[in-house]
């Protein structure tokens, strides 16, 4: 399967948000990603930035950039990406001391997950976990 050579990850998540600079700051601050790589247009406005977390990475971008995906994208409603992370406890207080809005604290869960869940600046869903799924088939 194309995209699944040198232990890179085969999905990524791709969102716009009405102001991307301000996502990327709180995604990089309050939730630990690493800015790859951030392309600006003439007018300032991100056209595209790949943000990673582990080994995974998500894509994202302004929205009136006039692009085909911002087309299709127009009446999307927000999304939820669900992120593994090793200290679930560290991950929080780091969301929490940014001013991250958390829905759910860290909680241990059933299935032997350790989660907690935020809202990013784009009404975007994030949880943050313990659990890895299992990408075999």
């Amino acid at each position: 399967m194309a995209g699944t050579d040198g232990g890179r990850p085969s999905i990524y998540p791709t969102l716009l948000y009405a102001d991307a600079k301000a996502a990327i700051k709180q995604l990089t601050e309050a939730f630990g990603f690493t800015e790859a790589s951030v392309y600006e247009g003439e007018d300032g406005k991100v056209l595209h930035a790949e943000l990673v977390q582990g080994n995974g990475a998500v894509m994202l971008g302004s929205r009136g950039t006039g692009g085909r995906f911002d087309e299709a994208m127009k009446d999307s409603g927000h999304t939820g990406v669900y992120v593994v992370v090793d200290d679930i406890d560290a991950h929080h207080q780091r969301a929490v001391d940014h001013g991250a809005e958390i829905l759910m604290p860290p909680t241990d869960q059933d299935y032997g997950s350790r989660d907690y869940m935020a809202r990013d600046v784009g009404g975007n869903i994030w949880s943050f976990g313990t659990y890895v799924p299992e990408t075999r088939a």
